[in-house]
């Protein structure tokens, strides 16, 4: 197993337990000052990771397109999520590393054009593509954070 796997699969278990008990209120309130809510950094870890391993190396997403979406880069929440909406993210969260795993495992991703991020990291292969994932899903979880105490 790749090292950032497993340090995603802690940081997703992390983030979960960190909004844990918040209500559907909670999670979709953008606070003064904020551009967006706990519910869509929560979407789009998800959207992101799909986006950077899948879609950048010419591949199908696993995760539906409509559920990705909405939290694409540059996108903002544009309605209330639902509890049902809340609950499928919270397990994709978790069964979304665990399929990156499995796809890697069986050697899916045999191309991935280079790129450089907007943090200015040039990823030009899946392992950089999974390298980059812990940092992105910390810099969310700080997001998380911060939102959490503003609400």
């Amino acid at each position: 197993m790749i090292k950032a796997i497993q340090t995603l699969k802690t940081l997703r278990a992390s983030t979960l337990k960190l909004v844990e008990g918040l209500t559907i209120e909670q999670l979709n309130k953008i606070p003064n000052g904020f551009t967006n809510n706990i519910m869509w950094n929560l979407g789009h870890l998800i959207a992101a990771q799909q986006g950077v391993c899948y879609t950048r190396a010419g591949l199908a997403t696993p995760v539906d397109q409509n559920l990705i979406g909405p939290y694409k880069p540059g996108t903002k929440p544009e309605s209330i999520v639902s509890e049902n909406e809340v609950e499928e993210i919270k397990a994709l969260l978790v069964a979304t590393i665990d399929q990156l795993e499995a796809d890697y495992n069986k050697g899916i991703f045999k191309e991935y054009p280079a790129f450089t991020t907007r943090y200015g990291v040039e990823l030009a292969s899946i392992e950089d593509a999974i390298d980059f994932l812990p940092f992105h899903d910390g810099l969310h979880m700080g997001y998380i954070m911060a939102l959490k105490r503003a609400i």
